[in-house]
């Protein structure tokens, strides 16, 4: 029996990156997973199967976010599928943004509305649904702490909204015993990050000079941090920002 057995986790962005990365390592840990995808619902599909293949159980959801009324649709679908939640994690975003000289007030808007707005309206609707002892693992970004890449400041201005709100909604929700992280990673090897790391025959050593370890990160490592706080072990974590860059913050 896996550490997560009988628990029910949702991955929102799920389908493909980190997302999937969390969700097929749920999977393994035991938690029947729900696995978020705005589009791509044959990726969404091939994480279900992945994450059956290796003996667990998963469902997909097909919302796309941003939208007038996506956190009630969101929750309409995932209760024909479970009658409860224990993990929440909130992944999908919008992975970057034009420089400030650049960005147009409608991308400003969906940025937000993608990556900010979403997730405070799922946990508002959701509160319901999850259970006491639950866990809520906000997916960051170290940008929120540093101006490596300035060009890309609306991106990080929503994850510094995202980790304000883990922050305080830990306090809201600590009487129930549910614990809310956020989760930062660095630069990680996805096809959200294929321009930087294959658009230049430099562009990999470039990126893993950023980390104190010297190699760009992958998945896993950052599934393996959620992983830990959605299970008991991260019992007595909450309110916290968990730097998961590799060091590249030192």
């Amino acid at each position: 029996m896996g550490v997560l057995a009988g628990r029910t986790a949702l991955v929102t962005g799920a389908s493909r990156g980190i997302g999937r990365g969390i969700a097929e390592r749920l999977g393994r840990d035991g938690a029947r997973v729900a696995v978020h995808y705005g589009s791509n619902e044959r990726a969404a599909k091939e994480t279900v199967a992945a994450i059956e293949a290796a003996g667990g159980s998963a469902f997909a959801i097909g919302v796309e976010l941003g939208r007038p009324g996506d956190s009630a649709a969101l929750w309409e679908e995932f209760d024909r599928h479970a009658d409860g939640l224990d993990i929440l994690v909130s992944n999908a975003a919008i992975g970057n943004s034009r420089p400030i000289d650049e960005i147009a007030e409608d991308e400003y808007d969906r940025l937000f509305a993608v990556n900010v707005k979403a997730p405070f309206f799922l946990v508002k609707q959701g509160a319901a649904r999850l259970r006491d002892g639950g866990r809520i693992i906000n997916i960051s970004s170290g940008l929120a702490r540093n101006a490596v890449m300035p060009h890309n400041m609306a991106y990080a201005m929503t994850k510094g909204a995202l980790d304000v709100f883990t922050r305080d909604l830990s306090k809201v929700l600590g009487p129930r015993g549910i614990t809310v992280n956020s989760v930062a990673p660095g630069i990680i090897d996805t096809d959200n990050t294929a321009e930087l790391l294959y658009g230049a025959p430099d562009g990999w050593d470039r990126a893993a000079a950023f980390s104190a370890l010297g190699r760009v990160g992958e998945t896993a490592d950052v599934a393996d941090v959620v992983a830990f706080l959605a299970s008991d072990a991260g019992r007595w974590v909450t309110g916290g920002w968990v730097d998961v860059t590799g060091g590249s913050l030192v």
